[in-house]
């Protein structure tokens, strides 16, 4: 898959508003920042950090925010964001928390973004439950860790005195999961206040810090409901029948093919309705998910998606009778993740590839349904990087991340390398 226009929308753009500069090669300029001074101040402060990364973790895991009630833990990450001495803190009217750390330039911005929402519903247990260095809590990992990452990376960035060209606006964004759709992401790069500074995009969000996802896999789902007459089972007996119709369309769906390379799948992954079972229902619906890592490869399997409801609908209708009315199916569609792509040759991929290999890793290019999706289909510099450190059960009960001090000060490191080097160091 590519996305054509990445490097070249990045090379026109002026990141700092002034004549293009020659830059050095990321390697080069990596190489330098890592080996100064305020570097090695900033991997001394991080050391110190840790007991408040800890602390700070296990905070905010321990503040519910389920899909779309993200409230309480915005309010309690802005004012972290405060306390770490980010100017211009606010919840934006979507419910993105944010906060400035300036460059000297005053023009552009470089977006760090982690997000505030789980996947678990209101009412779940988030107590962190502890054993050495492993702790365990909803959420724990997928995204708070993320979160408290980029706390982390501000709090070692202003230890070394660290000026960067542009600033950069730490984000705790909202309606990551499930059905948020990114709508935090998209708020604010559409509607919010910096819309028109943000020229680069690096999202915290995923585990080993030798991953950098550089695409963006899209995905359309939707709620479609199927509508009939309804009435007795035994009565109305012949009518046409609504689940009948949708029962067609999942067998339809699950015979349809779709290519491996680039990979795109479908899903049917809920189903509901009817009244009774001695009637026939007036209404069903099931939920389904499309994805590919190709933009025209989705476009397909959404076409072919919506031909097979259409075309179950009409077999219904066909198959039995009408006389009290026909079968009808809405589809609506509930979530719209674009597809993109930064190029490998983009700088913002050198630079964090850079740094990776400098901490003696490989890097590994991965496409995935991130944050940076949005910026990626806007043709921005975009990535995403790891939060670091051991980890499992994403998205379970049982979810656990380890931080182990070693691990936890790498991915400090790692991280506050990729920022302040995207950043551009002064």
């Amino acid at each position: 898959m590519r996305f054509a226009g990445a490097a070249l929308v990045f090379a026109a753009l002026s990141l700092s508003g002034a004549a293009p500069r020659a830059q050095p090669a990321p390697d080069a300029a990596v190489q330098r920042l890592m080996g100064g001074t305020q570097f090695k101040q900033a991997t001394a402060f991080i050391a110190s950090d840790y007991d408040r990364f800890v602390s700070e973790l296990i905070t905010l895991t321990e503040i519910p925010a389920p899909p779309f009630k993200e409230a309480a833990r915005a309010k309690a990450y802005a004012q972290m964001l405060g306390d770490v001495g980010l100017s211009d803190v606010e919840i934006d009217g979507e419910g993105n928390a944010m906060g400035v750390r300036k460059g000297t330039d005053g023009g552009s911005m470089v977006a760090v973004v982690a997000h505030l929402d789980t996947v678990f519903p209101d009412g779940t247990d988030v107590t962190v439950k502890r054993q050495g260095t492993r702790l365990a809590a909803p959420g724990i990992g997928d995204n708070t860790r993320g979160l408290a990452l980029a706390l982390s990376v501000v709090r070692a960035m202003n230890a070394a005195k660290f000026q960067t060209a542009h600033d950069v606006l730490i984000v705790g964004n909202v309606g990551e999961e499930g059905e948020g759709d990114l709508r935090g992401v998209k708020f604010l790069l559409h509607q919010g206040k910096y819309k028109d500074r943000i020229r680069q995009f690096i999202a915290i969000d995923g585990g080993t810090q030798e991953t950098i996802t550089r695409g963006g896999v899209g995905s359309l789902r939707y709620r479609v409901t199927f509508k009939g007459p309804g009435g007795h089972s035994y009565g109305a007996f012949g009518l046409v029948n609504p689940a009948y119709a949708m029962g067609n369309a999942i067998a339809k769906l699950a015979t349809m093919q779709v290519p491996g390379t680039p990979k795109t799948t479908y899903n049917v992954g809920a189903v509901s309705g009817g009244t009774s079972i001695n009637s026939i229902p007036s209404s069903v619906e099931m939920a389904v998910d499309l994805r590919s890592e190709a933009c025209a490869e989705l476009k397909k399997v959404n076409q072919a998606f919506l031909g097979v409801v259409k075309q179950a609908v009409d077999e219904e209708n066909r198959a039995r009778s009408t006389r009290e009315g026909k079968i009808g199916a809405d589809a609506k569609l509930i979530g719209d993740r674009p597809c993109g792509e930064t190029a490998l040759t983009s700088p913002i991929v050198r630079t964090a590839s850079a740094v990776v290999t400098a901490f003696g890793m490989r890097p590994d290019y991965s496409i995935s349904s991130t944050d940076s999706n949005v910026p990626m289909n806007m043709g921005m510099p975009a990535i995403t990087i790891g939060r670091g450190g051991p980890g499992g059960r994403s998205h379970s009960p049982d979810e656990w991340t380890d931080v182990a001090k070693a691990d936890v000060t790498r991915a400090v490191e790692v991280a506050t390398a990729i920022i302040v080097a995207v950043a551009g160091p002064r």
